[in-house]
């Protein structure tokens, strides 16, 4: 996109949705519903949301103690 916007799902609809999914069973038609009722609400694809999910709450990498130092 030109303008460097792009469309985010709040954060907060994020933990509901991932608190809901944690409840279903895997192989549940649910899920794939409320993945694309998500997917429908913020204009977006619902690969779009699976990467959200996928990317929430993801532990940040660590560095080490001489990171950014030279040898």
């Amino acid at each position: 996109m030109s303008s460097g916007w792009c469309k985010q799902i709040p954060l907060d609809a994020l933990l509901r949705l991932r608190q809901l999914l944690d409840r279903l069973p895997h192989k549940s038609t649910e899920r794939s519903a409320q993945i694309s009722a998500v997917a429908e609400l913020y204009g977006i694809s619902t690969s779009s949301v699976y990467r959200a999910l996928k990317d929430f709450l993801k532990p940040r990498a660590t560095h080490r103690i001489d990171y950014g130092k030279p040898r």
